[in-house]
């Protein structure tokens, strides 16, 4: 069953046992988002030490991009995508927002990255979304080329639940790494108490919690552990085994998709797992701060996340990790989300739609990202997003002149 804006809203409260409240509010919220307002009941979102640090700064956090183009004439009236939930709840204000000005139906299906990978595959849906993209090996089981248009960033972070402990955590990818390793076992381990002096950490054992499905958000936290700890890497069995959509687990309880994560850590006291930042901030969770490559310790927040793409050279397919970056502000765990789709059209009323509503997403609705603590794409790479709309076919002819 397709998944509208108010459906989710009911399934996520079923998956987190009644704590939808603050999920709807974040889902629908244009107004919320920064850092400073979080609270997890154990300590407030104005005792949270991070330090002083960028993300309290204002910054163009709506781009105001113009339409890249007109909108196509006789475009189909709705759209069915599937795939990431890392870009479910940003996806879901899109569809709201550009519902209410087209009366365009867009339905999607937060199922997982690989899920919409699966799904583009086999043309069950008009798009597809995964936040690592398409790979080589599955662009050879799809039938015919696949467009990469990323569409917004975000971070992913490690977050947790210990009474009495704020956020602001000191965490390091190598220390990351060795707990997911299943070497490092308690919270008051030398590794994890060494970064975080004066901060008492208490002696009981750490509850790693991880995704049980095919996942971008996976992909991006151990494509991050794969770079910055050999224990992880070693542990499992090298780095072509070490990062991807799906891992072997060496320790710690799945839950399926970020909900299901979130709703792990906020049951489990001692919890330690990662999630993209919305959900994080969502359901109040505590959560910490990552060092980077140069050697910072930062918060993450739509401005250090906009950081991460500084330096980046992008490829022709424009799918690249955005993973320890090297801008001194940027937050090292930073991804981005592709909508996937058939860059051969054969139905020119979706070619249309298709083309029509990224291409608002790509303008109007990077002004919407940081209400839910994503960060609109920099020029550059929005630039870059807008080619790929503009290779789009239909029977071979090009739909945008």
């Amino acid at each position: 069953m397709w998944v509208t804006y108010e459906r989710v809203i009911l399934v996520a409260r079923k998956a987190l046992g009644g704590l939808i409240p603050a999920v709807a509010v974040a889902l629908i919220a244009t107004g919320c988002g920064s850092t400073n307002n979080v609270s997890n009941g154990s300590g407030s979102a104005s005792s949270a030490d991070f330090g002083t640090q960028i993300c309290g700064q204002a910054g163009n956090t709506k781009p105001g991009y113009p339409a890249p183009f007109a909108p196509l004439p006789g475009g189909a009236k709705t759209l069915s995508g599937a795939g990431s939930t890392f870009v479910a709840p940003m996806m879901l204000d899109w569809t709201k927002e550009y519902s209410q000005s087209t009366s365009v139906q867009v339905a999607y299906q937060p199922i997982g990255s690989g899920g919409g990978v699966a799904q583009i595959q086999a043309r069950t849906v008009d798009f597809g979304d995964s936040d690592i993209g398409i790979t080589a090996t599955e662009q050879a089981k799809a039938q015919g080329p696949v467009l990469q248009v990323p569409l917004l960033l975000g971070a992913v972070v490690p977050a947790y639940h210990l009474s009495g402990v704020k956020s602001g955590l000191k965490f390091t990818g190598d220390v990351l790494g060795r707990i997911y390793a299943g070497k490092i076992k308690a919270w008051n381990d030398p590794g994890i108490t060494s970064l975080n002096p004066g901060v008492k950490l208490p002696n009981e054992p750490i509850a790693v919690v991880h995704r049980s499905d095919g996942s971008g958000t996976t992909s991006i936290w151990t494509d991050f552990l794969t770079k910055e700890s050999p224990t992880w890497v070693s542990t499992l069995g090298g780095a072509n085994e070490s990062h991807g959509k799906t891992v072997a687990w060496p320790t710690g309880i799945g839950g399926k998709g970020n909900e299901g994560v979130s709703g792990q850590i906020n049951q489990t006291e001692g919890a330690l797992g990662f999630l993209e930042l919305h959900y994080a901030l969502a359901q109040n969770s505590t959560y910490g701060q990552v060092k980077n490559r140069t050697g910072k310790f930062v918060q993450p927040c739509v401005a250090t996340v906009t950081k991460a793409v500084n330096g980046v050279t992008f490829p022709p397919s424009l799918n690249t990790s955005l993973t320890d970056g090297t801008d001194p502000n940027a937050y090292p765990i930073t991804g981005t989300t592709y909508a996937l789709f058939y860059r051969n059209q054969t139905d020119a009323a979706k070619a249309a739609a298709l083309e029509n509503f990224f291409s608002w997403v790509l303008s109007k609705g990077q002004d919407l990202n940081a209400n839910l603590n994503y960060a609109p794409l920099g020029k550059g790479l929005q630039q870059l997003a807008v080619k790929q709309l503009k290779q789009v076919t239909v029977n071979g002819k090009t739909v945008i002149k």
